[in-house]
């Protein structure tokens, strides 16, 4: 069940009514995951300062149980994020930042209980 948490100083209207569908269909298949697991929320017009920098940027947090746990799983799933939203956002490579965060099963709670018990 990963969770992707964008930020933006892109302003909201000028995102795109269809990035958030896209941004969850592109992290299914990155993180071979269906697409009715992933949970993504994108804010954009956000505070955000990346290297010193107000320029438009993107910070993305993804967090889930067991994919995105080592460095070489990171890599991969790195790689084709930042291929993504260079093309969706017109964004160069470093304007985005991304961090993962792995999370445990008991982290994560779910239809009244957590998942460790689902």
């Amino acid at each position: 069940m990963p969770f992707l948490d964008l930020d933006t100083n892109i302003p909201q209207q000028d995102i795109g009514d269809d990035f958030t569908e896209k941004l969850c269909l592109a992290a299914a298949s990155i993180l071979r995951k269906p697409k009715e697991s992933v949970n993504v929320t994108v804010r954009g017009g956000v505070s955000l300062i990346i290297a010193g920098s107000p320029s438009p940027g993107v910070e993305l947090i993804i967090s889930s149980i067991g994919i995105v746990g080592t460095a070489e799983e990171n890599k991969e799933h790195s790689s084709k994020l930042f291929a993504f939203l260079t093309k969706e956002l017109g964004l160069t490579p470093d304007r985005i930042l991304l961090r993962f965060q792995p999370l445990e099963p008991w982290q994560i709670g779910k239809d009244g209980t957590v998942i460790t018990y689902l």
